[in-house]
């Protein structure tokens, strides 16, 4: 029978289609692999082809904008936001509206064209994520922000103009929907029991082991209990924090082997498909608290959104958390 599942969290509903469970071998999909073909501005030698660098880790002293770089982070050439101006906050009679301030920003990962995160070292993996730290400390100086997403859409399918490997940052003036959802959701949970749920759905996942992936010290790596997409995974840390800039050194090591490591099974399992990845953390205006638990969501792209989930905001999934969960340890990786 097919079975409707509710997140503990937001309070979504999703149908497991166990009645039509796909195998990874049964979606259809185009894999996702670099041709290193025409021109890149993010390539070595190309750095005056974007705009002047805003961040940059070199380990030779080469100058800005040179190359010489392991890690570079730029402004996006075509911003979905303006990082010039005031809010402007108005309403026109029931209507809301603000100037589009922000800030869009490019994480270039790696000058090699051809390699993913997963194909990375575990270092080099690291030092990416301490550039997203970094530009989320600076920005969050700015108080006209009061969330920062950071987002990797990873293939055509996903949403990805250029196929170089790389992150895209944006600050945004308010606290997106699905977000405020989530801490919402989490601080109605902290309020009745006093835990977070976050933190209680790592105790419950490890005790039964049937939806987790891998663990490291630091890290556990799950199939969410009510995923909306097939092979939905989650990354979350042992230890409660609630802002992902926060962390101490060693956490962002171990991150870097468990991004690396989920990517990698991804790959080899689903034959490279187009993905998405984000980070949900704390709003900025938010002080450290117990409620809320930043993580890490991947989502690849396997299914389409139609009218059904359109119409209702449920969504359909294929295959059961568990049995991902299964293909996905049972990877080799």
């Amino acid at each position: 029978m097919p079975e409707l599942r509710k997140d503990p969290i937001t309070g979504r509903w999703v149908i497991i289609a166990t009645d039509r469970a796909k195998r990874p071998s049964d979606f259809i999909h185009e894999p996702t692999k670099a041709t290193n073909g025409g021109f890149c501005p993010f390539c070595y030698g190309n750095e005056a082809k974007t705009p002047p660098e805003i961040l940059a880790y070199r380990s030779d002293g080469s100058a800005p904008n040179s190359p010489g770089w392991a890690v570079r982070v730029v402004p996006n050439k075509f911003p979905a936001l303006g990082i010039e101006g005031d809010l402007g906050r108005q309403g026109e009679g029931l209507f809301d509206k603000m100037n589009g301030i922000g800030a869009h920003e490019v994480i270039i990962e790696t000058p090699e064209h051809g390699l993913t995160l997963a194909q990375l070292p575990d270092r080099r993996v690291e030092d990416v994520l301490w550039a997203f730290r970094d530009r989320v400390l600076d920005l969050k100086k700015d108080r006209r922000f009061r969330y920062i997403l950071i987002f990797k859409n990873h293939g055509e399918a996903a949403g990805a103009s250029l196929e170089h490997p790389h992150t895209q940052l944006i600050a945004l003036p308010i606290v997106p929907k699905r977000v405020r959802e989530e801490v919402d959701g989490s601080r109605q949970y902290y309020t009745m029991k006093e835990r977070c749920i976050y933190c209680d759905m790592i105790r419950q996942e490890l005790d039964s082991k049937i939806r987790v992936v891998e663990e490291n010290n630091d890290f556990i790596t799950l199939e969410p209990y009510a995923p909306r997409f097939p092979f939905e995974t989650w990354i979350l840390p042992k230890a409660h924090e609630s802002h992902f800039e926060n962390c101490q050194t060693h956490i962002y090591q171990n991150l870097a082997k468990a991004v690396k490591n989920l990517l990698g099974r991804v790959e080899k399992i689903l034959e490279s498909p187009a993905y998405n990845l984000v980070i949900h953390t704390s709003p900025l205006m938010e002080a450290s608290n117990d409620h809320y638990h930043w993580h890490v969501e991947m989502m690849p792209r396997l299914t389409r959104v139609a009218g059904f989930e359109w119409g209702t905001g449920f969504y359909i999934n294929p295959t059961p958390p568990e049995e991902a969960a299964k293909f996905l340890r049972e990877s080799g990786v």
